[in-house]
């Protein structure tokens, strides 16, 4: 299930995210990308990441879709804020995979630092080390 959050952020878009991703769970955080890419070029991404039990096959394949339409050059920062290690060492991984995007992710108890991140931008060495 996926949750929208109210967010302070002109150019971001935020959810949260809880049991298993529907395809219907997907095409509303693309639209609301896609709204956010025509309004701003750019956009920033805060996801929480709660409970989660995995994602139904056509999600894959629609942000598979959306990635090869816009690429990943529109990202400016994403902010993932999970206390699942695996996920939290998922995103360290990509930060490194995708260089132009800056990816960070905060454990529950860091949601301020993860809004700050997205905000105002924040020092890589303050980030959370992953295991």
């Amino acid at each position: 299930m996926l949750e929208f959050i109210e967010f302070d952020i002109e150019d971001a878009v935020a959810w949260r995210i809880s049991g298993k991703v529907t395809e219907e769970d997907m095409q509303l955080a693309l639209d609301a990308l896609r709204d956010k890419i025509e309004a701003h070029g750019k956009v920033s991404v805060y996801q929480e990441i709660e409970g989660f039990s995995g994602v139904e096959l056509d999600v894959i394949k629609d942000k598979m879709r959306f990635l090869s339409e816009f690429g990943v050059s529109f990202f400016k920062k994403i902010a993932v804020v999970t206390d699942k290690k695996w996920l939290q060492s998922v995103i360290a991984w990509e930060d490194k995979v995708f260089p132009g995007v800056d990816m960070r992710a905060f454990g529950t108890e860091d949601r301020d630092r993860a809004f700050n991140f997205l905000a105002y931008g924040d020092d890589p060495r303050s980030s959370p080390t992953v295991a």
